[in-house]
C-alpha cells in the first residue's frame, strides 16, 4: 500500500511539473519575436464545446492545445469578480438583469447557456476558479479587466498566475504607463492598434520606444488598407503580431468564415503575408488542425501536453 501511495504521489508530481513546463514553454515562445510558430488564442475559451467563459470551455481549450484562453471579467453587486462577457445575465445564463445588481450567491443559483441558448449544467465561475483551472496549463488574456485591474491583481498573486496574464488595450502609451505602470514588469501588455485610424503608425512607434511590447494586436477592415504590410516590416524581429479572426472587419476579411472556405486565404494570408504569429479564433480546433498540417506549431512546446 505504501508503495502504491508513493507511486501516486510521484505521478501527481510529474503531472504538476509537466503542466508548469507547458505554460513556461508557451510563455517562452510568446516572448521570442523571431520565432515563426503560430500561437492560438481561444476566444471566450472553446465556447463551441461548452458555454463561453465556463470552466469546461477552458478545460477543452487546454485539451485541444490552445496556448491562450481569452476570458471576460465582470463585477457583481457585492464586489466579486466573475467570468462573463456581457454586463447583463440574459444572453448567457438563466437569469435576467445587470450583473452589478446581483450578488455572487444569487448568480451561483443560475445555469449557463450554450451557444444555442440552451440551459446547461454549468455554473458561472469566479475569476479565481478560472485562474486555478488555467494555472500552469495555459496563458490567460483578461478582457474587460483594464478598469478594475487593481482589484484583479491580488487574485493573480493569490493564485500564483501573475506570469500567465496578458492584458491589452487601445489607450496611448502614456496612459498605459500611468494606469498599469506598477504591473508592467510582471504581466504581458499588448497594445491594440486600429490601422485604419489616423496616427496608427505613430502609436506603434510610441509603444516601441517606451515599452517594447511583446506583441501588438492589429485591426484593419479591408485589404485597401496598406499599413498591415508596412507594420510587418517595422515589427519584424522586434514584436509579434496578433490578429483576430472572429469576424471580417477585424482582419480585412481574412476571418474564420473566410478560412472555412479557404484557410490559405484566411489564416494563411495573415501568417504568410502579414506576419501573424498569434491568432485569436472562434474555431480553435480548426485553426490548430490547419497550423499542424503546415508545421506552424512547435509540437515539443505546447501540443505535447494536451
Amino acid at each position: 500500500m505504501k508503495r502504491f501511495i508513493g507511486i501516486l504521489i510521484t505521478v501527481g508530481c510529474v503531472i504538476c511539473i509537466s503542466a508548469q513546463n507547458r505554460v513556461e514553454r508557451i510563455r517562452e515562445e510568446m516572448l521570442a519575436p523571431n520565432r515563426t510558430f503560430v500561437l492560438v488564442v481561444a476566444h471566450r475559451a472553446d465556447w463551441r464545446f461548452a458555454p463561453e467563459n465556463s470552466l469546461a470551455a477552458i478545460e477543452n481549450s487546454i485539451r485541444l492545445g490552445a496556448d491562450v484562453v481569452e476570458l471576460d471579467v465582470q463585477k457583481t453587486k457585492d464586489g466579486q469578480l466573475i467570468l462573463m462577457h456581457d454586463k447583463t445575465l440574459d444572453r448567457t445564463t438563466t437569469g435576467k438583469g445587470k450583473i452589478a445588481e446581483w450578488t455572487l450567491d444569487s448568480i451561483r443559483t443560475l445555469r449557463l447557456k450554450n451557444g444555442a441558448a440552451l440551459k446547461t449544467k454549468h455554473r458561472v465561475p469566479t475569476l479565481e476558479e478560472a485562474l486555478l483551472t488555467a494555472k500552469g496549463r495555459v496563458m490567460v488574456n483578461l478582457d474587460k479587466a483594464y478598469p478594475i485591474f487593481d482589484e484583479i491583481f491580488p487574485i493573480l498573486e493569490k493564485t500564483g498566475t501573475v506570469g500567465q496574464i496578458i492584458m491589452k488595450g487601445s489607450k496611448p502609451v502614456a496612459e498605459v504607463k500611468k494606469d498599469l505602470g506598477k504591473y508592467l514588469d510582471r504581466i504581458i501588455y499588448m497594445p491594440i492598434v486600429h490601422l485604419d485610424r489616423p496616427g496608427a503608425m505613430q502609436q506603434i512607434d510610441d509603444f516601441m520606444k517606451e515599452l517594447h511590447p511583446v506583441a501588438f494586436e492589429l485591426l484593419f477592415e479591408s485589404d485597401t488598407c496598406q499599413l498591415p504590410k508596412q507594420v510587418r516590416a517595422k515589427l519584424e524581429g522586434k514584436s509579434k503580431i496578433w490578429y483576430n479572426t472572429l469576424w471580417d472587419t477585424m482582419a480585412g476579411g481574412h476571418d474564420d468564415d473566410k478560412s472555412l472556405e479557404n484557410p490559405d486565404e484566411g489564416y494563411g494570408y495573415l501568417i504568410d503575408t502579414l506576419g501573424a504569429t498569434i491568432i485569436q479564433t472562434d474555431r480553435t480546433a480548426y485553426l490548430l488542425e490547419y497550423l499542424q498540417a503546415r508545421k506552424k506549431r512547435n509540437q515539443h512546446k505546447a501540443d505535447a501536453f494536451h
